[in-house]
This record gives C-alpha cells, sequence and structure tokens, in this order.
C-alpha cells in the first residue's frame, strides 16, 4: 500500500531537499525515492564525478567534503539562495573506516576520519541548514545512524562510536527544535545491501548479519520507504526518535 493508497497526501512536490552521500548507497536509493514524488534535490558528494544523472533523478550537483566546515556552510548557503527554501536534510555521507580489528589494533588517524565523516559531517549540515528550515518554521531533517550506534559491533569501534554520537546529536536537536515546526530523527538499519557492505571483510559482515532474526540484509526499498516517511509533512509528532530497521534485532 502506498502513501496515497492510504489516502494520505504527501505534499512534496514544492519541497527542497538536501542529499549528503548522494553518489551512492542509499544516499541514491533516497534521492531516487524523493525525485519520484516531485521533491526539488540538492545532490552532494565529495566527488562530483561520481553524482553524474542516474536513472529519472534530476538535481543539482554540489561537489562537498563535509568533513569541512567551510565547504558545507558555503554550499548550504548557496543551495538556500538558488532554490529560496530547504525543507528536507538527509545525512547518508558515511564511511565504514577499517573494520574487522579490536580496539588496540585501530589506528587513530582511520577512527579520526570516520567521526569526521559519519558524525562532524552531520553537525556540519545540519548546522548551516538548520536556520533556513526556521525562518519558514518547518524542516524535516534525517540523520542517517546504524544499529551499531546503539548495540556496538565488535570490530567496528569507530563506526559504532560515530552512529552513537549521530544518535545522541539527534535526540538533542529534536528537543531543542520541537517547538518550531522542525523535526530531526536518525534512521538505524542493520545490514543493508550496499556497496559499504559489500567492501567489508565476509567475516565482519557475517557477524553482523547472524544478529538479525530474519536471516537476512535489509534492502535499499525497505530503507526508503521508511525514510520517505519521516521526512514527509506526515511525520509531524515524533521528533528526536531513532527509527530502526534491524529485521528484529533491536526490539527495545
Amino acid at each position: 500500500m502506498s502513501f496515497d493508497d492510504a489516502g494520505m497526501k504527501l505534499s512534496m512536490s514544492d519541497q527542497t531537499a538536501i542529499i549528503t552521500g548522494a553518489a551512492s548507497g542509499l544516499g541514491l536509493a533516497i534521492a531516487s525515492k524523493l525525485s519520484a514524488h516531485g521533491v526539488k534535490l540538492a545532490l552532494l558528494d565529495k566527488n562530483i564525478e561520481s553524482l553524474s544523472p542516474k536513472g529519472n533523478i534530476s538535481g543539482v550537483r554540489y561537489a562537498t567534503d563535509v568533513t569541512r566546515e567551510d565547504e558545507v556552510k558555503e554550499t548550504i548557503d548557496k543551495i538556500g539562495n538558488a532554490f529560496g527554501r530547504i525543507d528536507i536534510l538527509i545525512n547518508s555521507a558515511g564511511i565504514a573506516g577499517l573494520t574487522n580489528m579490536k580496539s588496540h589494533e585501530t589506528e587513530t588517524d582511520n577512527v579520526r576520519l570516520v567521526f569526521d565523516v559519519n558524525f562532524m559531517g552531520s553537525y556540519f549540515t545540519s548546522k548551516y541548514t538548520l536556520p533556513w528550515m526556521l525562518k519558514n518554521k518547518y524542516g524535516r531533517i534525517l540523520h542517517i545512524a546504524s544499529i551499531a550506534g546503539k548495540e556496538g559491533n565488535a570490530g567496528m569501534l569507530a563506526y559504532s562510536a560515530s552512529k552513537a554520537a549521530v544518535i545522541g546529536m539527534t535526540k538533542v536537536q529534536g528537543k531543542e527544535y520541537a517547538e518550531t515546526g522542525i523535526t530531526v530523527n536518525a534512521l538505524a538499519p542493520a545490514v543493508i545491501k550496499t556497496a559499504m557492505v559489500e567492501a567489508m571483510p565476509e567475516e565482519q559482515v557475517n557477524y553482523m548479519t547472524a544478529k538479525i532474526p530474519m536471516k537476512r540484509c535489509g534492502t535499499l526499498e525497505e530503507a526508503t520507504n521508511l525514510a520517505l516517511y519521516i521526512v514527509s509533512p506526515m511525520n509531524s509528532f515524533t521528533t528526536g526518535f531513532t527509527f530502526d530497521l534491524s529485521g528484529g534485532r533491536a526490539t527495545y
């Protein structure tokens, strides 16, 4: 059943969305879903060549390194001035870093890089997008977190801790802007079939999948369906919340 079949109208065709990590994986899939509903897209990724138009997705491309605050601010100001408004922010840019190793084996520079992309990137984009949303007293922010941020995956210190930080930020921002018409939520998938997961050691992926009662990975379609609801006008009374997408792994 679609939203329209249920008699609920999305009314998103006049909205503008920023999506980070839009060149591949979940970011690209969400971009396709929003594009199908008429949302105007600002697509961000570090390498603009990787943002070449794909399928039916149309949007303005911005080469932006989300770990650099000056670049993020400049890009968001360009988007706000070009479109006149920013209604949706989806932080999908993320990396796993080095995995399948114990904490004493981790490399400090790699841990710092994972935090810079996963947490600081989401912090920078929300910091500079929120003022645009406050102007219109409306906004939807979705931080892509992970079940690893709730439970911690052995062998994934940097990733798990950085996603825990994203969840903590979501709770704070949800409370701070609860009376402004802006909702801030997170999505915590278990294992979703993406290029990032495929690049992990097989042993690490098997470890994560074994924890899922459904005994399978989630699909991009399942993830984008939930993301669409979270950033839609229908999601008006849930904020500061982390939506699980875990095949039964998270039951709390």
